[in-house]
Formats: structure tokens, sequence, C-alpha cells
């Protein structure tokens, strides 16, 4: 009897300090909610934007549940960085000409404000993918290209290639996205006098302050060996014209306080207030996946991120900077979901680092993705599963386990003598897919918006994707916001668009 009226008083006590744990958090939760009715209406002398490609809102739930396993936790309750973010909200990511999106079409959205067809960057929906003689008249600039010209330092971090989709839109305008180099352009396009995107890297806006990420093999003379891999041609030079665009680039900014690095040793080697331009590019494509990233010569995104926003804050005026977490798509799209997820976490890391060294008083930093995956997990998994785990039951169809991790389509469809396939997982197991396909695909849905700094609270509800860089130029005072920068009222910047808008509506009903 006494020990079961131990056993009850224990559960009791239990059950009570249960209660009052959600409770509390909750009343924490509540207090903090009421502080943001004080709104942060800084001008934002920095503007951060952290993209995770391919990360929709059942990755940013799997990378935090990962978060927390990692460090010992069940995970569910774990907060990412960018989950501390007061200010959340959704966008719509399809491109004009495409109800699932691609990253080139979101990334003109989301970097110039504008959507646009899939496969094209840096144009407006009147230009045509592939076809060359569209470009012209259909350029448009991008709010790193604002920022520039605004008198601020910009930099661009990626894991993927420097010149692929993301980073492109920045500072391309290309109705390509896979002309990476002279050697992939078309010859009807280079005779139209179209340019391939690493030439437009250093040519358009010749000066940005920082470049990091992958695509060395696109900058140097076709058949030149690359520095890391001289014995392996697939890494060599890819340009038919003979450019070295790399010793062009270190040429003009010798002067200029400019470097170019290749590896994570000559990176952290460099004092960044001795830094004014630094190009890193290191590796010929994109960057290894972090999971199997060589720690001793490849830098993280986090260290990259690090050494950026030291380098650009000298700017008395402050800085642009983007970065990307690109290889969390490449990840998905080869059914990889461990791969994806490292990913993820590896930039949240780099949200932290970024948080560290800016001031939420005049930096606005926003994290977003371009658009999603089909990618998801459930399977009624107990609270501290694994998130590569199995689901706790067998399949009552075929009596097989199956991985809570799951993809509506991919290469992870595997049929052996009729049935499916048996588990065995590791760091690159292609989790089971519904439907088979060489690579798996994007999805359609909304993807979050979090933000945080001056003006956040101007990204809230449902929005349209290229909404984006209008409020983060408002918030900075660069581009066409500027007005209310200098009278009283924000509303005041909005007029000349509104006059704009009605005189456009004045025209179109003159003319029909």
């Amino acid at each position: 009897i006494e020990l079961n009226n131990n056993l009850c008083l224990f559960i009791s006590v239990t059950i009570q300090i249960v209660f009052i744990f959600w409770t509390a958090w909750a009343q924490r939760t509540l207090k903090n909610a009421l502080t943001l009715q004080t709104l942060n209406t800084n001008i934002a002398k920095n503007l951060i934007l952290f993209l995770g490609d391919g990360m929709g809102v059942p990755t940013v739930t799997a990378a935090r549940i990962l978060k927390g396993q990692l460090s010992g936790q069940s995970g569910e309750e774990t907060l990412l960085e960018m989950d501390k973010f007061p200010f959340v909200s959704l966008a719509k990511t399809y491109n004009t000409n495409a109800q699932v999106p691609d990253s080139a079409g979101t990334a003109t959205a989301y970097l110039c404000g504008v959507k646009a067809n899939e496969g094209t960057v840096g144009v407006n929906a009147a230009a045509v993918r592939s076809q060359c003689n569209t470009t012209k008249g259909n350029e448009v600039t991008s709010i790193l290209r604002w920022a520039k010209d605004a008198g601020k330092s910009v930099g661009i971090v990626t894991t993927t290639r420097v010149n692929h989709a993301t980073p492109s839109a920045a500072y391309a305008h290309c109705v390509d996205r896979d002309w990476y180099s002279d050697n992939e352009m078309p010859a009807d396009a280079l005779e139209t006098g179209c340019k391939d995107i690493a030439r437009q890297l250093f040519e358009n806006i010749p000066d940005i302050n920082v470049i990091m990420g992958g695509g060395r093999r696109y900058m140097f003379p076709r058949n030149t060996p690359d520095a890391e891999y001289p014995d392996m041609a697939k890494h060599n030079g890819t340009r038919k014209d003979g450019r070295n665009l790399v010793k062009e680039w270190t040429d003009r900014m010798s002067n200029k306080k400019g470097h170019y690095v290749w590896n994570k040793q000559q990176l952290l080697s460099l004092n960044p207030s001795n830094v004014d331009y630094l190009l890193g590019l290191f590796e010929p494509m994109d960057l290894t996946y972090d999971l199997e990233r060589n720690d001793e010569t490849d830098p993280s995104l986090t260290e990259m991120v690090d050494v950026a926003i030291k380098i650009l804050r000298k700017n008395p005026n402050g800085f642009y900077l983007l970065v990307e977490g690109g290889r969390i798509d490449h990840g998905h799209h080869e059914g990889k979901a461990k791969q994806a997820l490292y990913e993820a976490v590896e930039m949240d890391r780099a949200i932290g680092r970024a948080d560290l060294m800016t001031s939420i008083h005049d930096t606005l930093t926003i994290v977003t993705a371009d658009h999603s995956h089909m990618f998801n997990f459930g399977g009624y998994t107990a609270r501290g599963n694994t998130i590569f785990g199995l689901a706790p039951m067998l399949s009552d169809v075929d009596q097989k386990p199956y991985t809570s991790i799951i993809y509506g389509n991919g290469p992870g469809y595997k049929i052996v003598n009729g049935v499916r396939q048996n588990i065995t997982v590791d760091n690159n197991y292609q989790a089971q897919a519904a439907v088979p396909l060489v690579s798996e695909t994007h999805g359609g849905e909304d993807v979050a918006v979090f933000a945080k700094g001056p003006l956040a609270h101007l990204l809230h509800g449902v929005h349209e994707q290229n909404y984006i860089p209008h409020v983060m130029a408002y918030a900075a005072c660069i581009g066409q916001n500027r007005e209310h920068c200098t009278t009283n009222g924000g509303a005041a910047g909005l007029r000349p668009i509104v006059s704009s808008i009605a005189a456009l509506l004045t025209v179109s009903r003159l003319l029909c």
C-alpha cells in the first residue's frame, strides 16, 4: 500500500511539473509576443537574405528535429535560429509560366522584384527561355544592384556554383540558367551577342565585394587543369573563348585589396580588415555536401558567412548579403534526405553566426526558400524517434518496414521481384518514393518567410514572392522607395508608386 501511495504521489507531482512546464513556456511566449507591439521602424543599414534552396516547411520541421537530436534532445521542442525570428509569413512561389516553380524564375522574383518564367534569371516574363533575342529590353536589376548603387558593400555566399540559378539572378540577365560558361551555350546565342553567366558575374557589376562558392571550372580556359584536382580531366576549365576570368579579376583588383582563394586555409588566413574584395571559389562545381566536407580544406557555410560579414561591415553605409544554402535542394533531388537536412542545419548555424555579428536595430534579416520539394515525414512516429528512423509499425499491406521520411516521387522508387525493397539506411540512403523519377521534383506549396529587424513586420500574411525585395529596399531606403526616408511617415515613400500605377491604369483605359 505504501509503495502504491508513493507511486501515486510521484505520478501526481510529475503531472503537475509537466503542467507547469508547458504553461510557463506558453506564458513566456505570450510576454515576448506582447513586446512586438512596439515595432522596429528604424532604417535598415544592413540587409541579409538567407535562401534555403528547396527548404519547404516540411524540411524546416525535420531540420529542427535533427538539430535537437544532434544535441541529445528529442528534437521536436528545439528552436532553429529562424524559429526565433518574430515575424513569419508565407510566399507564393509559382513562376509566370509554371505552377510548380524552378530556382531561376523564383530567384528573379525574390531578388529583382518581378515574377518571371522558369529557367530565366534577371529578365522579366517577356523573355523566353533559351531564346537569346528575347533578352534585350527585358533585363531587370536586383536588390544587390540597388544596394551597390546606394553605396553599400555587397556580397554573395553560396554552397553551389556562384553562377548557379540563385546567385546568378543577383547580377546576370540570362534567358537560360544553364549557360554557365560559353561552353554550354548554343552557337546562335553566342552569335546573337548573349553572354554566359560566369562572364556576367565579373562584367555586369564589376565591384561585388564578396563572392564565395563553387564553380571554378567555368572561369578558366578549356582543358586548363584545376588547382585542386589537376589529374581529373572532368574538373578542367570549360571556356571556349580562352579567357581566364579569375586572372582578369585578380589583375583588376590588385590595387584594391582584392584577394582570390580556393581553399579553407587561404580563406581563414586572411585578415578581413585588409580585404575589400574577395573571390573564393572552393570547388570546380558545387561545394561538397556538409556531411562529406573535408574540414581541413573546405570551408563550411558558417565560416564563409563569418568572413563575408567581417569584410562587408567595414562600410559605414552598410551592406547587402545574399547567402544560399543551395545543396538542400540537391539532396532532395537525389532523394537523399540526410544530406538535405544536414545542409539545412548548417545553414541554420550560419544564421546564428550572422545574428551574433549584427544588430536587430539596424539589420533586416530574412530567411526563406525559393520553393519546396516532394518531401515529407510521418507514420505516427513516437516523440523523439530519430528523424531518419522507421515508422513504429510495418505496412499493413506488404508487411515491410518503412521510414518516416518519404518522397512523393524520385529515385528512391525501388521494386525488387515485384515488391518494395527492404530498407538499409546510411548517409546516401535514397528514401522510398511513390513515383519513379531520375530526379525528385520541386513542390508547389507556399514557403515560409522569417523576418527580423527594421520593418520586418511588413512581411505578414500571404504575399507574392516578388514582394520580398521591395520590403528590403523600402526598409533600407534604396531603389525606388526612398522618399519616406526624408519625410514624416512611411507612407510617403509609396506615393510615387501609387501615382505611377494610377497613370498606367488611366492610359490602359484610354487605349482600350
